[in-house]
């Protein structure tokens, strides 16, 4: 996600987030949009709830826990299973009205579980089944709690399904970077912006930037409306009431934060990048022409980058263009939402927003963050490449970028934490932004571009496909350099003041003012 910056000038500019996504599920209805999640990459942040100690009959069930366990937050993502696929069934009518949805969710138990929770926020509950027998469901916060009728045993797969009326119009603001996210209604359909935690207003699903599955979406839509959504479309079906059946599937494992649903008036732009990578543009019908040449930079934007990062790590891309006032990008996976404000207007500007959501692709969405505390891995690093890019091609240069955040370092950890130690409300500031990726300067000022340019590589290459941490990114490092870089880094990630920077023995941090 793009956050405003202030450039060395001190002039603020903005970039906007989008998630596509109207998503209706019809229940039972003609033409049901459906979403499938698989199996997320869980790793040793999922930790199911303790059980109690086995008997003859087997380990006797137990509560999965709320959450795994996310100091940030802690109720994001849910023990005692993990989701092998969702299926969401979305039944879209009409701008800011309600409609019918289903989500089919399919699970292995790794516990004996006697109940288990969704993150599932907003939304009218109709009815909720697992293994297609009732089951009861209470509400609680963000936490739908499912009580099924038989207690699922360690080891078995289950489904679970729940049909509710989604509410277009429900979304949630954050005093960051982030603001306004949920549902977002476009002229003639919707996006969704879904980070950090808005997809439990979606869907029902297994929230956590860790916990990753494929996703298979089927979109009803009325005639003249398209759907769109990440990965590939499977298919079309026309109904005989003339609306259509959109279907598409993630083609990869996907986190929820990350989820692309969008409904409106759209062309597709079909082109290609290197090696042939298919890239697929959405725009609004009457936005196609004045976008276009911003939107046409895309295969030298992913050229740029696999030099510097290897191979793009996702079957295709593309760019959204998004008809919304929202205040940033997103790098929903595989289809980036990108404001049409920024497409109109300065190409330094509209280029640093395309190379930062393109960035992500590689840090943040095929090597996703182990906790949110790592958020830092994410944004910095595409804050870094977009700003490198932009010092190549009309932008400020980096040095200058980098000398102005180093000034103001001091004073971004006393208000937002260090890079390393965000809290929930200052996670999206500037500090995990230009402050992070002032971190990534530092490291290749220590030790040097050739290595850091090893390490980088080494990064999104080991970590393909996984969640990672800071400790990981900290030991890949120096296994790359040849030399413990732990003494160097943790004080620039968790220090209370901001290191000497290598090579610079005049840059001088301002002082901190309450």
């Amino acid at each position: 996600m793009k956050a405003p910056v202030t450039d060395p000038s001190g002039r603020h500019r903005r970039a906007v987030p989008l998630l596509a996504g109207a998503v209706a599920l019809a229940l039972g209805l003609a033409g049901a949009a459906v979403v499938t999640v698989s199996a997320p990459f869980a790793g040793p942040d999922r930790r199911p709830a303790p059980g109690a100690p086995a008997t003859a009959a087997g380990p006797v069930p137990s509560p999965g826990a709320p959450g795994i366990g996310d100091p940030l937050m802690p109720l994001a993502g849910n023990g005692g299973y993990t989701v092998r696929r969702y299926t969401l069934d979305f039944d879209w009518r009409a701008p800011r009205t309600p409609f019918e949805a289903g989500a089919t969710i399919s699970a292995t138990a790794t516990q004996a579980l006697s109940r288990f929770d969704l993150d599932f926020a907003g939304n009218t509950l109709h009815r909720v089944t697992v293994d297609g027998a009732p089951a009861a469901a209470a509400r609680h916060g963000d936490e739908l709690v499912v009580t099924p009728a038989k207690p699922i045993p360690p080891g078995r797969a289950f489904t679970v399904r729940v049909t509710y009326t989604a509410d277009p119009t429900q979304g949630r603001h954050r005093d960051d970077a982030i603001q306004d996210y949920g549902w977002v209604p476009t002229p003639d359909g919707t996006v969704v912006c879904a980070q950090p935690d808005g997809a439990r207003m979606i869907f029902p699903a297994n929230d956590h930037p860790s916990l990753r599955a494929p996703i298979t979406f089927r979109v009803t839509t009325p005639p003249g409306v398209s759907a769109v959504a990440n990965g590939r479309l499977v298919g079309t079906e026309r109904h005989p009431d003339g609306r259509t059946r959109w279907t598409y599937d993630s083609e990869q494992p996907i986190a929820a934060q990350l989820v692309q649903l969008a409904i409106g008036k759209f062309t597709f732009v079909d082109g290609e990048g290197p090696r042939g990578l298919p890239v697929r543009d959405v725009v609004p019908d009457g936005l196609v022409a004045d976008t276009e040449e911003y939107r046409s930079l895309t295969p030298d934007h992913l050229a740029w980058l696999e030099q510097r990062l290897g191979p793009y790590p996702f079957p295709r891309y593309g760019v959204l263009v998004g008809d919304t006032d929202l205040p940033v990008a997103l790098e929903t996976q595989s289809l980036a939402v990108v404001p049409r404000d920024v497409l109109l207007g300065d190409r330094v500007d509209a280029e640093r927003d395309l190379v930062h959501e393109l960035t992500h692709h590689w840090t943040g969405d095929s090597v996703a963050i182990r906790r949110w505390s790592d958020l830092w891995l994410s944004e910095g690093h595409a804050r870094y490449y977009e700003r490198l890019y932009s010092d190549e091609h009309g932008g400020a240069e980096l040095e200058s970028v980098m000398r102005s955040a180093y000034e103001r370092h001091d004073q971004w950890r006393h208000d937002e934490g260090a890079p390393a130690e965000p809290t929930d409300a200052t996670l999206f500031k500037v500090m995990r932004y230009d402050g992070s990726a002032l971190v990534l300067f530092a490291l290749r000022e220590k030790v040097g571009e050739e290595t850091f340019g090893r390490i980088e590589r080494a990064w999104v290459t080991a970590y393909r496909g996984r969640a990672a941490g800071t400790r990981d990114f900290i030991a890949l490092a120096s296994r790359v350099a040849g030399e413990d870089l732990g003494p160097f880094l943790h004080p620039w990630l968790y220090g209370a003041h901001t290191p000497p920077m290598p090579g610079h023995p005049d840059w001088q941090v301002d002082p901190v003012e309450d």
